[in-house]
C-alpha cells in the first residue's frame, strides 16, 4: 500500500483549476471537504480537498506533500461541497475562491472547526455506584448527588439549587463527579413561545399549497401588508415540528433586526444570525451551530445561502427581486437562484416571496416551473392605498417639494401620524455649480459630478469614495458664486426642518446610519408612533413595518422611463410599489404622492391604474418580442485599464476568439465592445461585451472553452477581467 494518497485541493487562487498534493497515510484518512495547510509557491495557504484521484498528470515525486491536515472530519458534508462545484461551474468563477467565499473568514484562515462549549458536572461511573442516600455523614453532598443523577448540570444550575462550591469541590475531591466540555445546547418547551396569528383566506390558502417536503418553488406574490411573514412563520413551524430547520435569505442588513426580533419572538428555538455585520467570532459560531444542527433557524443575507444545514428543511428568500440578492464583485453569483439550485439538492422546499416579483420569476411562474400563490389583500387594515401622481410640470417647487406634496406632509404630522419622503440620493446637492461660466465640481477620477454634502461639509463622490474641500470660489473664473443644484436627503431634511421646527426629521441613509446602533436608534424612535417625518433612500424601501406612517412622498422616480438598462423600468416599479407599501400598513388610510415630470407616460399610467402585474405582464411581453432576458440567457465581460485602448483591444480580441468558436447567429449574438455607461471610475476605462444565447445549455458549454482561450491572450494579464453570468447590470 503506498505511504501518500494523492489529493485533489482547491486553493484561493484567481487560477482556474486545482492542484495535486500527497497527504501521509501516517497524517490521517482524507476525505473531500477537509480543509489542509498546503505550500503554493511562495504562500501557505488553506484549501479544501475536493477529490481523491487515482492518479495525476505530474508524476508522483513532483507533488508536493501538505503542510498539515486542518480537519479530522471533512468541514463541507457532500451536498455544500457540490453546490459550490456547481456554483464555480455554472458562474464560471475559480472553484478555489468559491468554496472560500463559503467559509467564515476564521474557517478561511485555518482556525478549527469547534464549536463553543460550555462546562458541566456530571457523575462518575463510581458516583453512579454508590447507593441512594451516599456518601453517609454528608447530607449536602448526597443532595447533590441525587440532583445530578437525572443528567449534567452547568455551574450555574448547580448553584441556583442551593449547592455551593465548596460541595461541589468536595465530591470532585472524591472523584465522585466530574466536570466535562460539551457542545452549548438548549432545552425547549416546544418550538413556539407565541401563538401564530389566525390566517385569512388567501394566506391560509398560500400555506396549504407549499408541501412540507420534497422538492417545489413557490413564489408568494403578496401586496406590501398582506401578511406574507405570517405564511413564513408557519411554513416554518411545520419544519420545527418536524425537527428540521429553516434557511431564511434577506436583502439587506438593515432589515436582520426586525427579522430575527419577529422571529425570535415567536419561536422557542434558536435564531443564527449570518452577515457581514456579525463579528467574525459570532459568524464563525452560527455556521458551525448550523451545520450541528443546533441554530433551527439561520437568518442572513446573500452568503447566507451557503450555511451549512444538518436537517435541512425549508428555504425562504424573502424580497426575491432586491438585486442586493446578486454579488456585483468577484465572485458574481446570485443568491436567489442558488436558493433553487439548493432546495432541488436537498429535496426541500424553497418559498420566495415579494410584492413587486421579478420578471424572471414572474416567467417561471407563467412557464410552471414554480407555484405561483398571490395575496391581494392588506392583512390588517381595512383601506387600500391610493398613488396620486402629482404633475409638477411649470410648478413653483420649495426644495423640489410641490404645494400638494407639503400640504400632505404637514396633514399627516397634524394628525398626530407619521410621513415618509423617499428620495434616492444623499448628501446636500448632487452639483454645484458657477452661476457665471459654467464650472461643475466633477471627480477627478470618475466621469462623475462631486456631491456636496453638509455634515460635514465637503464634496464626496459616491463612486470612489475621492472627497475634497468645497470651494471658495470658481477654480475657472475666480466669481464668487457657486450654486447647489438639485436635492439630496440632507437638504430635504435641512429645508423640512425648518418648515416643522417642532416635528422629529428623521435622515435615514447610508451617511447617518453608518453603525446598526444608529439605524436600531432611529427605528425605535419610529416604533414609538410619536409624529415625525422619516426622509430617506432606497434603506426605507425594503420591508420595515411602519404602522403609524401615513403619507409618503416619492420625489425623482421615474428616470427608469429613459434609461439605457433594459431592466430600469422593472426596477423604477418596484421601487416605487415597495416606497408606497410603507403607507397605510394597518388601520391608518394611506396615501402616497408620486411627484413626476412624466405622469402622462403609459408605463406610470399603466403601473398606478392597474398594478404592478399589468405592468410586469407588458413588460414581459415586450421583452419576449425583443428576446432579451428572461427569454434568452446573458452574459457580460467587463475589462478595465488605466490605458483604455488595453480595455478595448483585449476586448475586441475576446470577440474574435469567441466567434471563432461560435460564429454570430440570431441564436448566439454579440454586442460590443463598448464603453461601460460611467467609462472612467477610479481613474480606470471601463469597456463592456455583451454576448446573449437563445439555449443556456449551449452558453454554458461555450463559456468554459472560451475562457480557456482568453486566458492565453497577452493582454489578460495587463487588464483587470471579469466575466458575469446572468448580470443584473448591463451598463
Amino acid at each position: 500500500m503506498p505511504e501518500h494518497t494523492i489529493i485533489r485541493v482547491a486553493v484561493p487562487s484567481p487560477l482556474r483549476r486545482q492542484f495535486d498534493y500527497l497527504l501521509p497515510r501516517s497524517v490521517g484518512p482524507a476525505a473531500p471537504g477537509q480543509r489542509v495547510q498546503v505550500a503554493f509557491g511562495q504562500q501557505q495557504l488553506v484549501g479544501i480537498i475536493t477529490e481523491l484521484p487515482q492518479s495525476s498528470d505530474l508524476p508522483v515525486e513532483k507533488l508536493k506533500p501538505v503542510l498539515a491536515l486542518i480537519d479530522s472530519q471533512p468541514l463541507f458534508d457532500t451536498a455544500l461541497l457540490q453546490l459550490c462545484l456547481w456554483a464555480a461551474n455554472y458562474y464560471q468563477h475559480p472553484v478555489g475562491e468559491v468554496l472560500h467565499a463559503a467559509l467564515p473568514a476564521l474557517l478561511r484562515a485555518g482556525e478549527q472547526a469547534a464549536l463553543a462549549t460550555e462546562t458541566r458536572w456530571q457523575i462518575t461511573v463510581q458516583g453512579l455506584g454508590l447507593p441512594e442516600g451516599a456518601p453517609k455523614g454528608a447530607k449536602k453532598q448526597a443532595n447533590l448527588l441525587t440532583f445530578l443523577r437525572a443528567g449534567a448540570r452547568t455551574p450555574a444550575d448547580i448553584e441556583q439549587a442551593g449547592f455551593s462550591r465548596a460541595i461541589l469541590k468536595a465530591l470532585g475531591d472524591k472523584q465522585l463527579v466530574e466536570a466535562i466540555e460539551i457542545a452549548e445546547t438548549q432545552t425547549f418547551n416546544g418550538p413556539l413561545s407565541e401563538l401564530a396569528l389566525t390566517l385569512n383566506q388567501e394566506q391560509s390558502a398560500a400555506l396549504k399549497a407549499i408541501k412540507p417536503t420534497g422538492f417545489s418553488t413557490s413564489l408568494l406574490d403578496g401586496v406590501t401588508g398582506s401578511g406574507k411573514t405570517e405564511v413564513y412563520l408557519q411554513a416554518i413551524a411545520q419544519q420545527l415540528e418536524a425537527g428540521r430547520q429553516a434557511l431564511v435569505l434577506v436583502p439587506e442588513i438593515g432589515l436582520t433586526p426586525q427579522t430575527v426580533a419577529r422571529f425570535q419572538r415567536r419561536f422557542n428555538v434558536p435564531v443564527g444570525i449570518l452577515h457581514s455585520g456579525v463579528a467574525d467570532g459570532g459568524r464563525n459560531s452560527a455556521w458551525l451551530r448550523a451545520r450541528a444542527g443546533l441554530d433551527r433557524i439561520i437568518i442572513g443575507t446573500r452568503s447566507a445561502v451557503f450555511t451549512p444545514l444538518k436537517h435541512p428543511g425549508i428555504i425562504i428568500v424573502d424580497e426575491e427581486h432586491d438585486n442586493s440578492y446578486k454579488q456585483q464583485e468577484g465572485f458574481r453569483y446570485s443568491a436567489r437562484d442558488l436558493a433553487v439550485y439548493r432546495a432541488h439538492q436537498l429535496h426541500i422546499p424553497l418559498l420566495m416571496g415579494s410584492a413587486t416579483p421579478s420578471l424572471e420569476s414572474l416567467s417561471n411562474t407563467r412557464s410552471g416551473r414554480y407555484q405561483h400563490l398571490k395575496l391581494s389583500k392588506q392583512a390588517a387594515s381595512e383601506h387600500s392605498t391610493r398613488i396620486i401622481p402629482v404633475d409638477i410640470r411649470a410648478q413653483q417647487l420649495q426644495e423640489g417639494l410641490a404645494s400638494q406634496s407639503l400640504a400632505a406632509i404637514k396633514g399627516a404630522v397634524a394628525k398626530g401620524e407619521q410621513a415618509l419622503v423617499f428620495i434616492n440620493r444623499r448628501g446636500f446637492a448632487p452639483v454645484i455649480m458657477c452661476h457665471f461660466c459654467g464650472w461643475q465640481a466633477k471627480c477627478p477620477r470618475c466621469d462623475a459630478r462631486m456631491t456636496l454634502h453638509r455634515q460635514p461639509y465637503h464634496l464626496h463622490c459616491h463612486h470612489c469614495d475621492h472627497q475634497r474641500r468645497v470651494p471658495q470660489q470658481c477654480p475657472d473664473c475666480k466669481a464668487p458664486e457657486l450654486q447647489h443644484i438639485g436635492q439630496g436627503t440632507e437638504r430635504t431634511e435641512e429645508f423640512l426642518s425648518k418648515l416643522l421646527p417642532h416635528t422629529p426629521i428623521l435622515r435615514i441613509d447610508r451617511d447617518s446610519t453608518r453603525s446598526h446602533k444608529q439605524l436600531n436608534s432611529m427605528l425605535d424612535q419610529i416604533a414609538t408612533g410619536e409624529p415625525c417625518v422619516l426622509v430617506g433612500t432606497q434603506m426605507l424601501a425594503k420591508g420595515h413595518h411602519f404602522p403609524k406612517v401615513s403619507t409618503v412622498v416619492i420625489l425623482e422616480a421615474d428616470g427608469g422611463l429613459f434609461s439605457a438598462d433594459f431592466r430600469a423600468t422593472e426596477k423604477m416599479a418596484q421601487l416605487i410599489i415597495q416606497v408606497a407599501g410603507r403607507a397605510g400598513r394597518e388601520a391608518l388610510q394611506g396615501q402616497v404622492l408620486l411627484q413626476s415630470h412624466h405622469t402622462d407616460h403609459p408605463y406610470l399610467q399603466l403601473l398606478l391604474n392597474q398594478g404592478y402585474g399589468a405592468l410586469a405582464d407588458c413588460l414581459l411581453r415586450e421583452r419576449q418580442v425583443v428576446e432579451l432576458p428572461p427569454f434568452s440567457f446573458m452574459v457580460i465581460l467587463r475589462a478595465e485599464s488605466k490605458r483604455p485602448e488595453n480595455a478595448l483591444q483585449f476586448l475586441q480580441q475576446a470577440r474574435a476568439k469567441a466567434e471563432g468558436l461560435q460564429a454570430p447567429s440570431p441564436q448566439f449574438r454579440y454586442l460590443g465592445p463598448l464603453p461601460a455607461s460611467m467609462e472612467k471610475r477610479q481613474d480606470r476605462f471601463r469597456f463592456l461585451l455583451q454576448l446573449q444565447a437563445s439555449s443556456r445549455a449551449q452558453l454554458q458549454q461555450f463559456l468554459p472553452q472560451w475562457l480557456a482561450q482568453i486566458e492565453q491572450m497577452a493582454l489578460s494579464r495587463r487588464v483587470r477581467w471579469n466575466l458575469d453570468v446572468d448580470p443584473q447590470e448591463t451598463h
